[in-house]
């Protein structure tokens, strides 16, 4: 039997949705001035990657870019396994008084990006804190809402949004998938 897959977002899709982003960010900003964005490992660091590169073709100044490893931040950490891997941080700025931007590829109970929160506070304490997601499925567990939304998609308890990235994955899609077991 066939797993269910529905693509969402294809690979032309995938960068008009990043492109709308970078320009929503940029027009809520007004500019670059005091701009970080911060991609969260592994999905929302290329796409945090992309939309500087589209924020600096447009301004002709590239804003400060980030990556943030939330693992040791997770609240889940003894159920994802003994020896969980954890990867680098590089975050080379100071982040006080900064307007951060987080980006991820899926939003979904909100536990990833209170993570990310208490990690990003680590470093100092930025003017803001926005949240730009690729996709948003719902099913929020704690009461987080993004700044900047790619796609809203609705779905079961059956069904997992995989988000396929060029960078990591050698695609960009968006699919709803049935789960397996």
């Amino acid at each position: 039997m066939r797993k269910k897959k529905i693509i969402v977002l294809d690979a032309d899709g995938v960068r008009r949705t990043v492109t709308r982003i970078a320009y929503e960010i940029l027009e809520k900003n007004k500019g670059v001035d005091n701009l970080a964005i911060v991609g969260i490992r592994a999905r929302g660091a290329p796409l945090a990657e992309r939309i500087v590169d589209i924020i600096e073709s447009i301004e002709k100044k590239r804003p400060l870019i980030g990556i943030l490893d939330i693992t040791l931040y997770r609240d889940d950490l003894s159920a994802i396994g003994e020896k969980p891997v954890v990867h680098s941080t590089e975050i080379p700025f100071n982040v006080d008084d900064k307007t951060v931007v987080l980006i991820d590829d899926v939003l979904y109970t909100g536990r990833t990006i209170r993570s990310a929160l208490d990690a990003i506070v680590d470093f100092g304490r930025p003017k803001s804190i926005q949240l730009a997601v690729l996709v948003d499925r719902g099913h929020r567990e704690l009461p987080i809402r993004p700044d900047y939304v790619g796609k809203e998609v609705s779905t079961k308890g059956n069904e997992v949004v995989v988000v396929r990235i060029k960078e990591v994955d050698g695609i960009d899609e968006v699919t709803i998938e049935e789960k397996t077991s």
